[in-house]
C-alpha cells in the first residue's frame, strides 16, 4: 500500500528533497502554514502517516510497520523532518534505513514519551492510557484536548489551538483504531539503547514549554546523538512550527544549507 504524498516547491537537482511526517491524530494539512516557505528552497514532501488524513490504515500498525511504510515512500537523498510521534518514526527510519536519508530534524520529539524507572524526562503512563481509553468514549473531545495540551503555555497557545482544530478538520476523521494503534506507538516506544547507532547529522527543535515531550528529554536525545544538536525556541510549546514559524523556518534552513536558488 502506498501512502497519501503531496508534493511542494520546484521538482530539480537544486532543490533538496524535504519530507515533512506529521505527529498522532493529525495528516500532512498540519504542515500547510509553513510549506509556501518552505517550498522556496525545497521539494516538500508531505507524508499522511497510515489510517490518518487521506492513507488509509495498515496491518499490522506498530512503530516499525509505520517507519517500513514511510521509508517506503521517501524520494532519494532526502531530508527527513518529523513532528513528535513522527519524530520517532523518523529516528526509526534512520536506524532500519540508513540509506534512504540524509539528515534529520526532530521536533518536539523524545525517544521514549512515558515516563518509567529509569526514564523521568516523559509524561506519566496513565495518561497516554486514559487518551486511549477517553477515545472510545468521546472522540471529539478527546482529541481537543489532546490538542490544547500539544499548546499549553505557549506565548500563543489560543491561535495555535484554532489553527490545529480548523486544520485537523480539513481531511477525513481517522478511524478510531488507527487513532489507538498510533497512541499505543507512544506509550511503547523506547529508542533509548539503540540512539548511539543513529549516525545522521540530526537538528532537534524544541520548545521551552513544551509539556508532552518536556525540554529534559529533547536535551537527553542531543547529548545522546552522535551528531545531535539542539535548538530551544524560547515561549513555544509542542508545536514551535505552527507558534514560532519564522524562528522554525529559518533554524531548519541554516541546518540544511539548500543549494536552491529562493523562488518567490
Amino acid at each position: 500500500m502506498s501512502l497519501y504524498v503531496e508534493k511542494f516547491g520546484q521538482e530539480n537537482e537544486a532543490a533538496p528533497n524535504l519530507v515533512l511526517i506529521h505527529g498522532w491524530g493529525m495528516h500532512g494539512g498540519v504542515w500547510q502554514p509553513i510549506v509556501k516557505k518552505l517550498a522556496k528552497y525545497f521539494c516538500v514532501h508531505v507524508i499522511d502517516l497510515p489510517g490518518m488524513g487521506f492513507s488509509r490504515p495498515i496491518e499490522p500498525a506498530g512503530l516499525d510497520s509505520v517507519a517500513e511504510a514511510v521509508a517506503n515512500v521517501l524520494p532519494e537523498n532526502a531530508d527527513v523532518c518529523g513532528w513528535s510521534l513522527g519524530g520517532l518514526i523518523a529516528m526509526r527510519i534512520a536506524l532500519t534505513h540508513p540509506d534512504r536519508l540524509r539528515r534529520l530534524i526532530l521536533i518536539g520529539a523524545t525517544p521514549k514519551f512515558v515516563d518509567d524507572e529509569d526514564w523521568h524526562d516523559g509524561m506519566d503512563a496513565d495518561v497516554f492510557r486514559k487518551f486511549a481509553a477517553d477515545i472510545g468514549q468521546d472522540y471529539q473531545t478527546t482529541l481537543i484536548k489532546f490538542l490544547t495540551l500539544q499548546c499549553m503555555r505557549s506565548d500563543d497557545a489560543r491561535a495555535t489551538v484554532k489553527q490545529l482544530r480548523t486544520t485537523f478538520a480539513e481531511r477525513p476523521v481517522p478511524t478510531l483504531g488507527s487513532l489507538q494503534k498510533a497512541l499505543r506507538i507512544l506509550l511503547e516506544s523506547d529508542l533509548r539503547t539503540e540512539l548511539q547507532e543513529l549516525k545522521k547529522p540530526t537538528l532537534l527543535i524544541h520548545g521551552d514549554r513544551d509539556t508532552l515531550a518536556p525540554l529534559q528529554a529533547a536535551q537527553w536525545l542531543a547529548q545522546s546523538l552522535p551528531f545531535g544538536r539542539l535548538r530551544v525556541i524560547a515561549g513555544a510549546s509542542h508545536a514551535p512550527f505552527l507558534s514560532h514559524s519564522e524562528q522554525f523556518v529559518d533554524a531548519l534552513v541554516q541546518f540544511l544549507e539548500p543549494a536552491a536558488v529562493v523562488v518567490d
